[in-house]
Formats: C-alpha cells, sequence, structure tokens
C-alpha cells in the first residue's frame, strides 16, 4: 500500500494527513515567551483583534464556495479564506495561551474555544469584515479594503518584539499580497468591464467604504502595543494605505466615494446583526457538541 496516495488514512504515516505530511510549522522554533515589560493582557487582546478579524472574513469569504462567478474564483477565493482561517488559529491560540481568562470555560483547544464559544459582544473584530454581501462586488471590495490595511500592518509586524507575531507576519505577508492583487485585479475588471459590472463596483464602495475609517483609527490596546514595540499603530500606515487604494481606483478609472465615515467600531463589541447572524451559523455544530473530539 506504500504507493497508494490514501496510505496516509492506514496508519502509516501521520494519519492526520491523507497527502503527505510536507507543510512548514510556521512556529518552528519561535520563543513563545512573552517579552520583558509586555502585559499578557493586552498582548492576549492584540492577538484576539488580529485573529477575529481573520476568523470572520475567512467564514464570510467561505460563503461564496460554488457560488463565485467561475470555478478559479471558486478555488481563489477558498483558498483566501484558507488563509485567513491559518492566520486566525495561530493568533487565537496565542491570545488563550498569554491570557487565559479571555478563553470561555470549556473542554476545547483555545483557539476552538475563543472561535466557538464567545457571543457576538465578545469578538473583537472591526465590523468591515462581517457585513453580508450584496453580490460579488462587494466580496471584491471588501478583501481589497481590509488586505491592503492587513498587508501593511502585518509587514511592520514582522519586526514585532513578540516573536510569535513575528513569525505569524512574516508568513502572512505572502498570503496578504497574493490577496490584495487578486482583489485588485478584480476592482479594476469590474470597473472596466460592462456597465452593469461598473455600477455594482461603484455601489459596492459606496456600501463599504465608510467602514474603513476604522482600520486607521488606533484602538487603546494597539496604542499601547505599538509603544511597546510589540504591534502596530493603524494611523502609522494610513498613508500607506491611502496610496495603494489610489492607485488601484486611478487603474479602475473611479473615484474615491464621497461618503461619511461609520461611527463606532467593533474593537470593544459593537457589531452589526450580520455578525450574530455569521456565528449562529459558524458556531452551530460545536455548541451542539461542546464535549466533541475530532
Amino acid at each position: 500500500m506504500s504507493d497508494s496516495v490514501y496510505s496516509g488514512l492506514l496508519g502509516e504515516s501521520d494519519p492526520h494527513w491523507a497527502f503527505g505530511t510536507g507543510f512548514a510549522e510556521p512556529l518552528a522554533g519561535v520563543d513563545a515567551a512573552v517579552p520583558a515589560g509586555v502585559d499578557p493582557a493586552d498582548l492576549g487582546r492584540y492577538c484576539l483583534m488580529l485573529g477575529d478579524d481573520a476568523l470572520v472574513l475567512s467564514q464570510r469569504l467561505s460563503w461564496w464556495t460554488s457560488r463565485a462567478p467561475d470555478l478559479e474564483e471558486d478555488i481563489a477565493l477558498a483558498n483566501v479564506a484558507l488563509d485567513l482561517l491559518g492566520q486566525a488559529r495561530l493568533l487565537l491560540s496565542r491570545a488563550g495561551g498569554v491570557a487565559p481568562d479571555l478563553v470561555p470555560a470549556v473542554a476545547q483547544q483555545p483557539e476552538d474555544a475563543l472561535a466557538y464559544f464567545r457571543g457576538p459582544a465578545e469578538f473583537r473584530n472591526v465590523r468591515l469584515v462581517e457585513g453580508e454581501d450584496v453580490d460579488f462586488a462587494d466580496a471584491v471590495v471588501r478583501l481589497l479594503l481590509f488586505s491592503v490595511w492587513r498587508l501593511a500592518v502585518l509587514d511592520r509586524l514582522a519586526g514585532s518584539r513578540d516573536g510569535v507575531l513575528a513569525a505569524v507576519a512574516a508568513k502572512g505577508v505572502k498570503e496578504l499580497t497574493y490577496h490584495r492583487d487578486h482583489a485588485g485585479r478584480w476592482v479594476v475588471t469590474l470597473a472596466r468591464g460592462t456597465a452593469e459590472s461598473r455600477r455594482r463596483l461603484v455601489a459596492a464602495l459606496d456600501r463599504l467604504w465608510p467602514l474603513r475609517a476604522e482600520l486607521l483609527v488606533p484602538h487603546p490596546v494597539e496604542a499601547r502595543m505599538a509603544a511597546a514595540g510589540i504591534g502596530v499603530d493603524p494611523a502609522a500606515v494610513a498613508a500607506e494605505v491611502d496610496a495603494v487604494l489610489d492607485q488601484v481606483l486611478t487603474a479602475a478609472g473611479v473615484d474615491r466615494p464621497d461618503v461619511a465615515d461609520a461611527p463606532g467600531g467593533g474593537r470593544d463589541g459593537s457589531h452589526t446583526p450580520a455578525l450574530a447572524t455569521m456565528l449562529a451559523e459558524l458556531q452551530e455544530v460545536a455548541r451542539a457538541h461542546p464535549e466533541g473530539t475530532w
């Protein structure tokens, strides 16, 4: 059976993987100690913010599997969702590891407990990632706005004093570069396609642009982590984010939306009703079997 692609299912190698085990462990050899002078609770909350952003957008993008405009885009968005899910797992695990008080008291790994056993008010993601997509243009615009910002943040986080954050960021930069470029190409394609595709693209920009402001307003936890050499102050990447977005919009031949910024934000647990609906689906199986192991 050694020549069979199914040998991994039969106990001849790690049974968790049917098609091999040649996957690099992003945290192999990384010093997981909390850096000197850093409040573990703040570090945990910071990782929770970044992890929730990735988890919620991953779930939102997963909705497009079997619904995207073509098979290739089905696969592309699924891969983007998996990239973000991988980032979420590492970040939520780090959050629970350094700040166990954040983790719900259930018999699950910290990453699973945080993903499946918190209510909407306990999530710390920005609201941009949680809304329902009206159509495909929303998915494209949402991914562009988010990935341009997150790439700028992770690029700087690669130099974090926290070894785990630095390792997660170094891996994520490669992924986010693809996410940004993929979304940017679609924005240009839709804007320069048919009159209908352009109309939908502009409408999606108008709907989502007000939520981008939250990305660039530093939360007190983000500010403290930046001052400690651990995190990134979102305001520090504003010029870079604006420059990249302007480049994409210029290529697309569309203007910046003339819309007011949306007040409030999700970092303190204030979310849109869409998050509760999403979490009900995301968490259904785990909550039905809270003692389950897989």
